[in-house]
C-alpha cells in the first residue's frame, strides 16, 4: 500500500491532508500548553489557599495550633502545598517533554513537507513542459502535412492546365516537393518528441511521483506516530507524580490518625488551669432565732471567744474561692460567725436586707471568675512584667517560657562572644589579617548584653521560684529593686484565734478582741511611692472580712470603715485607704460605699 501507486493523481488532496495533519499537531500542542497553564494556576491557587490558612507568626492563632487536631490541620496544609508542587512538576514536564519537542518537530515537519511538495511541483512542471512540446510538434506536423497536400493539389492542377507555361508547372512541382519534405521533417520531429514525452511521462508516474508521495506518506506516518508518543508522554507525566501525590494523601491520613483527643483535653487544662481550688461549702445562716442579747463589748468578745468552736455547721472547709469576682456578681453569704443566730443574744445584723441566699448562690455559681492585674487597673491595662495578672498555674508557665527564651538568648550571645574571641586570637597571631583592638568594643558590648540577660534571667527565676513555692517572700529592698508588686501575708497575733472561711475563699483568723486584729497592707513599689496620694472621694464600710493576699490588695475586717480614693471602674474592684501608708484594692461587692458627691444616700455594690 503506497500513496505513489494508489494516489498518483491526488497531488492536491495530499497537499491539503498533510496541511491538516500539521494543524492537528499544532492543536495538540495548544491543548497541552493550556493544560500546563491550568496546572500552574491550580498549583498557585492551592499554595495561596494553604498560605491563607497558615497560622500567622507571633499571633494568638499560632498558640492555638499546639493541639493535635490543629497540628494535623497544619500538616494537611503542608501536604497540600507539596500536592500543589506536584502539579507544578506536571506543568514543567509537559512543557519540556511535549510542548518543546512537538514545537520543534512541527517546524521540521513543515520544512520536509515544503521540500517534498516542491519536488512534486517541479516534476509536474517538467511533464507539463514536455506535453506542451509534444503538442507544438504535433500541430506543426499537422500544419506541414496540410501544406504539402495543398502544394500537391496545386501542382497537379497546374500540370493539367494546357494554358500554363512549362516554367510555372516546374515551379509548382518544386514547391510541392518542398512541402512534402517539410512534412516529413515535422513527422520525424513529432515522432522524436512523442517518444521523449512518453518516456518522461512514464518516469513521472512510475518513478518521480511514487518516490515523492512515498516520502510524503512516511512523513505523515511519522507525524501520526509522534502524536501517539506525545499522548503516552502526556499520560506518563501524570503517572510519575501519582506516587508522590499518594504520599501527600498518606501524610494527610497519618496526620488525621495522629489526632489525640485526650492529649488535646490535657492541653486545654494546661492552657486554662488557674491553680485555684473550687469554692467550699457555703455555711448556713439561721435567721429564725431571735436576737436576745444586748450589744456590749464584753458580751461580743466573750461570745466570739467562747462560742467560736460551735459556730461551724460543717467543719472548716478547705476550699477556696476565686480571689477576683465580677462586679455584677453578688458575694457569698457572710461567714457563720457573723450570723446573728450564731452568736446568742448578738446584735441585729444589717445584712438581712440583702437578696435571698438562694438567688445569690445561683448567681455565684453561674458567674465566671474574672482576674485582673492591679497594676493594669492603675496604669491603663499594661501587662505586668512578672505576669502577676495571671492565675498561678498560667503565671508559672509564662515565667518558665520567659526563662527558656532568655536562656536561648544568653547561649546565642555566648556563641557570638566565643566567635569574636577566636577572631581576636587569629588577629593577634596574624596582625596582617586585622586589628585585634577593633574587636574590643564589640566584645565588651556582647559581654554587657550577656550580663543584662543573666540579671533578667535571675529576676524571672526568682519570680518562678516564688510561684512554685521554692523561695520565701522577698524583702522590701528586693521588691524595690525589682520594681514590681509583691504580696505580703498578714501575720496573726493571737495563737488562740479560731479559723473561719472568708467569702474570698482564703482563711482568716478572728481574734477574741477586736483591738488585737492587725492586718498589714500590701507594699507598693517606687512608682506608687513617688506619686501624690489620691484624695478621698468618700468612705466605705466592710461588709465582710477580706484578707488581701495578692499583690495590690489590702486586708479589711468586717465592719471596718475606710476611705475610698478610687471607685469601681467596671472591673469589680474599689481602691481604698486605711491610712497614709496602707491602701489597696478590695472587691467592690465586699464593701458598702458612701461617696461624698452623693450625700442623699449610700451607693452600694452588692
Amino acid at each position: 500500500m503506497s500513496w505513489g501507486t494508489e494516489l498518483w493523481d491526488q497531488f492536491d488532496n495530499l497537499e491539503k491532508h498533510t496541511q491538516w495533519g500539521i494543524d492537528t499537531l499544532e492543536k495538540c500542542i495548544k491543548f497541552v500548553k493550556e493544560r500546563t497553564e491550568i496546572e500552574l494556576s491550580y498549583a498557585k491557587q492551592l499554595r495561596n489557599l494553604s498560605k491563607k490558612y497558615q497560622p500567622k507568626k507571633n499571633s494568638k492563632e499560632e498558640e492555638e495550633y499546639k493541639y493535635t487536631s490543629c497540628k494535623a490541620f497544619i500538616s494537611t496544609l503542608n501536604e497540600m502545598n507539596d500536592y500543589a508542587g506536584q502539579h507544578e512538576v506536571i506543568s514543567e514536564n509537559m512543557a519540556s517533554q511535549i510542548i518543546v519537542d512537538l514545537a520543534r518537530y512541527v517546524q521540521e515537519l513543515k520544512q520536509e513537507r515544503k521540500s517534498n511538495f516542491h519536488d512534486g511541483r517541479k516534476a509536474q512542471q517538467h511533464i507539463e513542459t514536455c506535453w506542451k512540446q509534444l503538442e507544438s510538434s504535433k500541430r506543426r506536423f499537422e500544419r506541414d502535412c496540410k501544406e504539402a497536400d495543398r502544394a500537391q493539389q496545386y501542382f497537379e492542377k497546374m500540370d493539367a492546365d494546357i494554358n500554363v507555361t512549362k516554367a510555372d508547372v516546374e515551379k509548382a512541382r518544386q514547391q510541392a516537393q518542398i512541402r512534402h519534405q517539410m512534412a516529413e521533417d515535422s513527422k520525424a520531429d513529432y515522432s522524436s518528441i512523442l517518444q521523449k514525452f512518453n518516456h518522461e511521462q512514464h518516469e513521472y508516474y512510475h518513478t518521480h511521483i511514487p518516490n515523492i508521495f512515498q516520502k510524503i506518506q512516511e512523513m505523515e506516518e511519522r507525524r501520526i506516530v509522534r502524536i501517539g508518543e506525545s499522548m503516552k508522554t502526556y499520560a506518563e507525566v501524570d503517572r510519575q507524580v501519582i506516587p508522590i501525590i499518594g504520599k501527600c494523601l498518606d501524610g494527610i491520613v497519618k496526620a488525621a490518625e495522629s489526632i489525640d483527643q485526650k492529649n488535646d483535653s490535657q492541653l486545654v487544662i494546661e492552657a486554662y488551669k488557674s491553680g485555684f481550688e473550687p469554692p467550699g461549702d457555703i455555711e448556713f445562716e439561721d435567721y429564725t432565732q431571735p436576737m436576745k442579747r444586748t450589744v456590749s463589748d464584753n458580751s461580743l468578745s466573750n461570745s466570739r471567744g467562747e462560742g467560736k468552736p460551735d459556730l461551724k455547721f460543717g467543719g472548716k472547709s478547705k476550699g477556696k474561692l476565686w480571689p477576683f469576682i465580677k462586679k455584677n456578681k453578688p458575694p457569698p453569704p457572710p461567714p457563720a460567725s457573723a450570723s446573728p443566730s450564731a452568736v446568742p443574744n448578738g446584735p441585729q445584723s444589717p445584712k438581712q436586707q440583702k437578696e435571698p441566699l438562694s438567688h445569690r448562690f445561683n448567681e455565684f455559681m453561674t458567674s465566671k471568675p474574672k482576674i485582673h492585674c492591679f497594676r493594669s487597673l492603675k496604669r491603663g491595662g499594661a501587662t505586668p512584667e512578672d505576669f502577676s495578672n495571671l492565675p498561678p498555674e498560667q503565671r508559672r508557665k509564662k515565667l518558665q517560657q520567659k526563662v527558656d527564651e532568655l536562656s536561648k538568648e544568653i547561649q546565642k550571645e555566648m556563641d557570638q562572644r566565643d566567635a569574636i574571641t577566636k577572631m581576636k586570637d587569629v588577629y593577634l597571631k596574624n596582625p596582617q589579617m586585622g586589628d585585634p583592638a577593633s574587636l574590643d568594643h564589640k566584645l565588651a558590648e556582647v559581654s554587657q548584653n550577656i550580663e543584662k540577660l543573666r540579671l533578667e534571667t535571675q529576676k524571672f527565676e526568682a519570680w518562678l521560684a516564688e510561684v512554685e513555692g521554692r523561695l520565701p517572700a522577698r524583702s522590701e529592698q528586693a521588691r524595690r529593686q525589682s520594681g514590681l508588686y509583691d504580696s505580703q501575708n498578714p501575720p496573726t497575733v493571737n495563737n488562740c484565734a479560731q479559723d473561719r472561711e472568708s467569702p474570698d475563699g482564703s482563711y482568716t483568723e478572728e481574734q477574741s478582741q477586736e483591738s488585737e486584729v492587725k492586718v498589714l497592707a500590701t507594699d507598693f513599689d517606687d512608682e506608687f511611692d513617688d506619686e501624690e496620694p489620691l484624695p478621698a472621694i468618700g468612705t466605705c464600710k466592710a461588709l465582710y472580712t477580706f484578707e488581701g493576699q495578692n499583690e495590690g490588695t489590702i486586708s479589711v475586717v468586717e465592719g471596718e470603715t475606710l476611705y475610698v480614693i478610687e471607685e469601681d471602674k467596671g472591673d469589680g474592684w474599689t481602691r481604698i485607704r486605711r491610712n497614709e501608708d496602707e491602701e489597696g484594692y478590695v472587691p467592690t461587692s465586699y464593701v458598702e460605699v458612701y461617696l461624698d458627691k452623693n450625700a442623699k444616700g449610700a451607693k452600694t455594690y452588692i
